[in-house]
């Protein structure tokens, strides 16, 4: 009975050390952030401008030691959504850079920047959150290219609907598109041009749930690539009415099969549509929504 019970108490500490070995490592620095003692270190002008307010996602771009926040302002619920522009060379002290917005000729809100082959892509939502691509040779002078033609692993188009929050991911000569419809779950389709985009398959690569506190609502905010694998970060809601958000991260190592983080939310108390920057030194964590916050690194352990 002794050798017996000796081979069970093996067998499962060698199960509970596999077990221990395949949970996916979620480092401190893409989790655990403090908060900066001034913010919000960017917000709506609170007058009457175009951009009174400012909304959902926002995005900033670290380069050559400026960070760059593009931004969607707006006067009330009713005015369209436009694009403004802000610099930093800290990234906690920002100036507009301009009165008016940098890009006015239609609905921009929501958006994801990425620069490739010297040229800035922004995927954005458009009116009816509808998403469309715009393109810049300067980050500043942007062109419309249209709304973003979706199909089904058939080849047939999507479902007719809204299908906002686009989050990009460039690698190898290929696009990667996630979108959400009515925050109900992310999607993913691919691309070689751009002009078309097929599903790598027709269902959620990020559902809601099981969990509360992403049971009502999910949508990507961003992906970055750290020591080989991919981490999301997405936004996500605990209440049928989305009265609240929070900032939540999940991994994968191949862009279609993900796994939460086991300590979601990483943010709560309505601070949303989260993305972090890397400084050179560290990741921040900037939220986006209902103005702008950071969230400075801790100290790996």
């Amino acid at each position: 009975m002794n050798k017996l019970y000796i081979t069970i108490a093996a067998i499962l500490i060698f199960t509970a050390c596999e077990h221990k070995q395949q949970q996916p490592h979620f480092s401190k620095q893409l989790t655990h952030f403090k908060p900066y003692i001034r913010n919000p270190v960017f917000a709506g002008t609170d007058t009457n401008t175009w951009d009174k307010k400012i909304r959902e996602r926002g995005y900033i771009l670290f380069e050559d030691s400026i960070y760059r926040l593009w931004y969607t302002g707006y006067n009330n619920e009713k005015s369209e959504k436009h694009l403004g522009y802000a610099t930093s060379t800290d990234g906690l002290n920002w100036k507009r850079y301009s009165d008016k917005p940098i890009y006015d000729a239609g609905w921009v809100e929501d958006m994801c920047v990425i620069k490739a082959d010297s040229i800035y892509y922004m995927f954005a939502e458009g009116k009816d959150d509808i998403a469309h691509i715009l393109t810049s040779a300067d980050g500043i002078n942007w062109k419309e290219k249209g709304n973003i033609d979706i199909r089904k692993t058939n080849g047939e188009p999507i479902d007719k609907g809204a299908y906002g929050t686009p989050t990009i991911w460039y690698e190898n000569n290929s696009w990667y598109l996630f979108y959400e419809r009515d925050d109900l779950g992310v999607w993913l389709a691919t691309s070689k041009d751009m002009k078309v985009w097929t599903n790598v398959q027709d269902e959620p690569v990020l559902a809601l749930g099981p969990d509360a506190y992403d049971k009502y609502a999910v949508a990507m905010n961003q992906v970055i690539k750290y020591n080989g694998k991919y981490y999301a970060y997405y936004h996500a809601s605990d209440t049928k009415e989305w009265k609240e958000w929070s900032v939540n991260i999940a991994v994968s190592n191949d862009l279609i099969h993900w796994k939460k983080y086991e300590h979601n939310p990483i943010m709560q108390h309505n601070r949303s549509s989260g993305i972090v920057v890397n400084d050179g030194k560290g990741y921040r964590l900037y939220t986006m929504h209902p103005d702008v916050n950071v969230f400075l690194p801790l100290a790996e352990k």
